[in-house]
């Protein structure tokens, strides 16, 4: 059964499952361009270097493609998402878990992240770009995704786009991509999944905020929370089935889309959490180094007389890093990704996350807590 989130015709659908099929058997081979389409890639290439230097950078150009195009509905999803990535990179310089973790371990995690940021912008951000240069000329462009690495599988999708409009399926495909690109090359890769992943357990992953996607929402003058929870990070199924309904929750339901983007064209994004609530995070420490004995945070909201949670500027606490650049396999080799693509769409959650995020940072604070008193027992 088509999936009635998408806005294109049956027909039109199946046409695109026929060529995605075509794809499979079709040739890879290195194509030949012309000189001025090889300049175009050279030009793209440059572009996407530069946006690419860090979580601040990529989550910036995310919005500003929606911004300019706001028919590509996935690069405000993206810009959330990769707001969120920084948040999580900053939690490890931050007030709580450089406390929990080894220097070793906060530094392996900021790794993993900036790795997938980073990855996911690489491929992504030519796609974008070449969105924009075919609008501007007229004709479709995606043969040279090619000279990118993106899988064949986008090529199609976004030539589909062209025909149908259909910002949805779209971004649906992106997100597949997306979470097939990140797959061999970050979840199953085996430095980051036995040095990392592995070694992290759930209440861990709950502690570094990975479970919890938040969209900040301005609504007079303050500012909400919205979001959702991811299950199972490691599983691919589950990465994909989460994108979506984030997805769902962020353009199925107007005033969320609405607010949320009203929010993060006031405030830019600088890694640290004081982002979406400066009464409970600071990015210069209030606390003294080992004062910390009994809790300051009650459902978000800090006891009287209490200091606010360090949040530090995510350049202020992290280096540039230096990626090499990924194999250019293509991960599309498979008919079940085209069920994916159009299997029936998950439940929209709910988007209330208010009570379980400020749970996650209750229990943060519970652990360095007890750590410290284990540690003066000691």
């Amino acid at each position: 059964m088509i999936n009635k989130w998408f806005s294109s015709s049956y027909l039109s659908s199946k046409q695109l499952e026929k060529a995605l099929k075509k794809q499979l058997t079709g040739s890879n081979a290195l194509l030949s361009i012309p000189d001025h389409e090889q300049a175009l890639v050279e030009h793209i290439a440059k572009q996407t270097a530069l946006a690419n230097v860090d979580n601040v950078s990529r989550t910036k150009a995310y919005l500003d493609f929606y911004l300019e195009f706001p028919e590509i509905t996935w690069s405000l999803l993206a810009h959330f998402v990769s707001r969120n990535s920084g948040w999580a990179m900053t939690d490890l310089k931050g007030e709580f878990l450089p406390l929990l973790l080894s220097k070793q371990g906060c530094e392996s995690f900021f790794h993993m992240l900036e790795r997938g940021n980073w990855l996911i912008f690489q491929d992504a951000y030519p796609q974008l770009l070449l969105y924009k240069e075919s609008k501007r000329r007229k004709r479709p462009l995606f043969h040279l995704l090619h000279f990118f690495g993106v899988s064949s599988f986008m090529n199609v999708c976004w030539g589909h786009f062209l025909k149908t409009n259909d910002s949805a399926l779209l971004a649906r495909a992106l997100i597949i991509n997306e979470q097939h690109y990140i797959e061999e090359r970050v979840i199953q890769h085996p430095t980051y999944k036995e040095n990392v992943l592995d070694s992290m357990n759930f209440h861990l992953q709950e502690w570094l905020h990975m479970t919890h996607i938040l969209f900040p929402k301005k609504q007079v003058g303050d500012t909400t929370l919205t979001g959702a929870v991811v299950e199972d990070f490691g599983s691919l199924t589950s990465r994909i089935r989460f994108g979506i309904q984030l997805y769902q929750l962020l353009f199925q339901i107007s005033e969320v889309r609405k607010q949320a983007e009203l929010w993060a064209n006031a405030q830019p994004h600088t890694g640290s959490r004081k982002d979406y609530w400066p009464h409970l995070f600071t990015t210069t420490k209030e606390t003294l180094p080992g004062i910390l004995t009994t809790p300051r945070l009650h459902h978000c909201q800090l006891k009287l007389g209490k200091e606010r949670v360090y949040s530090p500027p995510l350049r202020q606490v992290w280096s540039w890093v230096s990626h090499p650049h990924p194999e250019r396999e293509d991960w599309f080799v498979s008919e079940r990704v085209i069920d994916t693509l159009f299997q029936n769409e998950p439940k929209t959650p709910s988007g209330s996350i208010l009570s379980s995020y400020c749970n996650s940072l209750s229990k943060l604070e519970l652990a360095v807590i007890a750590k410290k008193a284990i540690f003066l027992q000691s």
